[in-house]
């Protein structure tokens, strides 16, 4: 099985003597542990590792009485003097300037820690790289859940969720596509997002769990969008995820999600008979309005099937 990982690797020069490289863990670039790879997307305040971190070098400093035994941010501001101490998004690769870090790690003060969460979400998401699978897209880096629905795990923590390209291609432009308001709880493998095409209506799964953010006022304007970019400017909501390592054990990924969107066009090209599921063994795609120009596929047919609803 392929293995999952929250963050993309990075590799870089140095910042004041650092390598970001291969997601280390900032308990590891600060030399209190040997080896840790970051598995949260560097979200330390909602990380149960830094938290285990942080109760260890407590006991440990009650143990040792006047002694103290210093977190990760006490050994970096030790390791460097303020002129010179590297902001901790420089060390994992969130910015690549070496932006020097002036609240000693104390990132609840920093103004440059807050606008960086508000520019994650107001930027966008980084074109990404495709590959094709029976002739649908799926985008590299990305979480699939088996209701055709997408989350990226973005770096600081945030998650975002969409639509695939099956889905959309599936059903169709949309006429309406209707979104949880935030600060809504949602919960992966429950209904949290629909969308609608004339008299028809659908809801979709979450493929995480966790408060709403965000959402995409652009596509609820426009619902065509997501059918055009469905990874990209077609994003529909922002989540801060409560637990997404729990979350991605049940999503597809890398291998695991060309091979299952390879086994879903089979069972659709199945649902449309004898004719078109030979077709699907030649390669041969379909059109961008599967249920538009095959109607008689019945839309609550679909949904069942493919929504898992």
């Amino acid at each position: 099985m392929e293995k999952k990982n929250f963050n993309k690797p990075v590799k870089q020069k140095g910042v004041k003597g650092y390598q970001v490289l291969e997601n280390e863990c900032i308990w590891m670039k600060a030399g209190v542990v040997n080896f840790h790879l970051c598995e949260n997307a560097y979200d330390c305040n909602n990380c149960p590792f830094d938290k285990s971190m942080q109760i260890a070098m407590g006991k440990n400093s009650a143990n040792k009485g006047d002694r103290k035994t210093s977190g990760w941010p006490d050994n970096l501001v030790k390791q460097h003097d303020g002129s010179s101490r590297p902001c901790r998004h420089a060390l994992t690769g969130r910015v690549e300037a070496p932006k020097i870090c002036p609240f000693n790690y104390e990132c609840y003060h920093c103004p440059y820690d807050q606008w960086l969460d508000e520019s994650d979400i107001s930027l966008g998401i980084i074109p990404p790289e495709y590959k094709q699978a029976s002739g649908f897209r799926l985008a590299d880096g990305y979480y699939y859940h088996m209701g055709h629905s997408w989350v990226l795990f973005e770096h600081g923590g945030i998650a975002r969720v969409g639509f695939d390209d099956f889905l959309v291609r599936l059903f169709g432009t949309m006429e309406t596509i209707k979104l949880p308001n935030l600060g809504h709880k949602l919960q992966q493998g429950v209904a949290g997002l629909a969308f609608s095409r004339e008299k028809f209506e659908a809801e979709v799964l979450s493929p995480v769990t966790g408060k709403v953010l965000a959402v995409n006022q652009k596509a609820m304007d426009y619902p065509g969008i997501p059918h055009e970019d469905p990874y990209q400017s077609g994003w529909l909501c922002i989540v801060e995820p409560t637990l997404p390592m729990n979350d991605a054990k049940t999503l597809f990924y890398g291998s695991e999600s060309l091979n299952w969107m390879e086994s879903e066009k089979h069972r659709l090209m199945a649902l449309m008979g004898p004719e078109y599921e030979n077709l699907s063994s030649t390669g041969a795609e379909l059109v961008g309005d599967i249920f538009g120009n095959f109607p008689e596929l019945g839309w609550n047919r679909l949904v069942k099937e493919f929504l898992k609803i």
